[in-house]
């Protein structure tokens, strides 16, 4: 009996021996840091941003990858798919967490499919709008849709994405009427607005800051009350007269759900380095976005519980359904 025992306990000890080996040795291969939007939009930016000072602190390649569509969607659904091992991590904000899956219940994923790790950046919209509407401030924009409902398009980066909800909560506060214009990312929704295909963005930062300085865009404000340093010149809400209109657009990290809490703790951990090199906060500054990370895996868990709140009341109050 006891030789049974002994042999038992021994085999019961290599393989937890074995498990932390395998644990030990990740990463050992280069891993997928997959971006829901076309490249030169917000998360993209923030990804490469990221990608280089991660991979460092990793020791393996972080390679990005686009995989746009579906207001990022399409992107969730393939990392939620995807083997629960460390190696393809996810970059997400709240339209690919908490509003797809509220607005379209025909989706294959859901938020608890995926593990949260970290937040890392958090940062205003910006109201932006082609020179030739003649708009200079939020308050001509308000009287200008009011004077032809319906009629100006605003630009998004997709169905249920934050420049989308941002758009319908100013329309609700500003009691005006906007034709919604979804696009695959946001380079490509704030292309539109400059050629003049539609008028108006509620645009991320990297994406509407560069067409800004070029003199393509003129910027309105910013969906925080106050100023920022970030935007220079550029207005807060209560500055603009609509200080009823307020929203903060974050990204984080997610792998697939099932992932090793000992892969997750290395992933949290290296993220947490990455955030913290000055080179990162100087390239997210020049955005216009602010390094923004969780203090522990389980702050930014509690995080998501009660933004989800926000985004999923907005959902309805908005009536925002798949296009």
């Amino acid at each position: 009996m006891k030789k049974s025992k002994l042999i038992l306990a021994a085999l019961a000890l290599g393989v937890f021996s074995q498990g932390m080996v395998a644990q030990a040795k990740y990463p050992d291969r280069p891993i997928r840091l997959v971006v829901g939007f076309a490249p030169g939009g917000a998360a993209d930016a923030v990804a490469r941003s990221i990608s280089e000072p991660l991979a460092k602190a990793l020791g393996q390649p972080v390679i990005v990858e686009n995989k746009a569509g579906a207001g990022s969607s399409i992107a969730v659904d393939m990392v939620t798919k995807a083997s629960p091992d460390g190696y393809t991590i996810l970059i997400a904000s709240p339209s690919g967490i908490s509003v797809n899956p509220a607005i379209n219940p025909k989706l294959r994923y859901k938020a608890s499919d995926l593990t949260p790790v970290t937040k890392i950046t958090s940062s205003p919209l910006i109201i932006a709008v082609n020179p030739k509407l003649g708009v200079k401030s939020v308050q001509e924009l308000i009287t200008l849709a009011k004077a032809s409902p319906g009629t100006l398009n605003f630009a998004s980066s997709g169905n249920g994405s934050a420049p989308h909800l941002g758009a319908a909560l100013f329309s609700q506060v500003a009691g005006v009427q906007m034709q919604h214009i979804p696009f695959k990312g946001g380079a490509p929704a704030i292309q539109s607005v400059v050629a003049g295909d539609t008028q108006v963005t509620f645009g991320t930062p990297p994406s509407v800051l560069p067409q800004v300085a070029g003199g393509n865009l003129v910027a309105l404000g910013i969906s925080a009350p106050e100023a920022s340093p970030l935007f220079k010149g550029i207005p807060g809400m209560k500055e603009a007269g609509v200080p009823e209109f307020e929203i903060d657009f974050w990204y984080g990290i997610f792998v697939p759900g099932g992932t090793p809490d000992a892969v997750v703790k290395v992933i949290y951990d290296a993220a947490q380095k990455a955030m913290a090199e000055p080179s990162v906060a100087k390239a997210l500054e020049r955005r216009g976005t602010e390094v923004s990370v969780s203090k522990s895996q389980e702050d930014f868990v509690k995080f998501l519980a009660k933004n989800e709140k926000f985004w999923l009341a907005l959902v309805k109050s908005a009536g925002v359904k798949v296009d």
